[in-house]
């Protein structure tokens, strides 16, 4: 797959997976830090965790909401990863590094 397949499947990707992973990575960190620093407790910081996993939409759903959200993270991580090195192995530094060290390895 070269990276325009990547970049195309990143793009399509991208708008489905920012609002669920945005309200996650949101109210996973404001609970944490709202224990942490703010000394609330479970009780008053609840609310975040039935938005962080998903409880509103249900015991049917809530296994989905979760599993699809995982997927959508590991996806964008993969292929934002793969269109990184593609970029990297293609830039002037890395070619220039790699013929120094070929020019080395020549040498001895």
């Amino acid at each position: 797959m070269d990276i325009r397949q990547f970049r195309t499947l990143h793009r399509k990707v991208a708008p489905l997976v920012l609002l669920p992973l945005t309200v996650t990575v949101f109210t996973g960190v404001s609970y944490r830090l709202g224990k942490s620093w703010l000394g609330l407790n479970r009780d008053q910081l609840h609310f975040l965790m039935v938005i962080h996993e998903g409880e509103y939409f249900g015991t049917t759903l809530e296994p989905l909401y979760v599993l699809l959200n995982g997927l959508g993270l590991l996806w964008m991580l993969g292929t934002g990863c793969v269109i990184l090195w593609q970029n990297i192995s293609r830039s002037n530094w890395f070619r220039q590094l790699t013929s120094a060290k070929q020019e080395v390895s020549d040498d001895s």
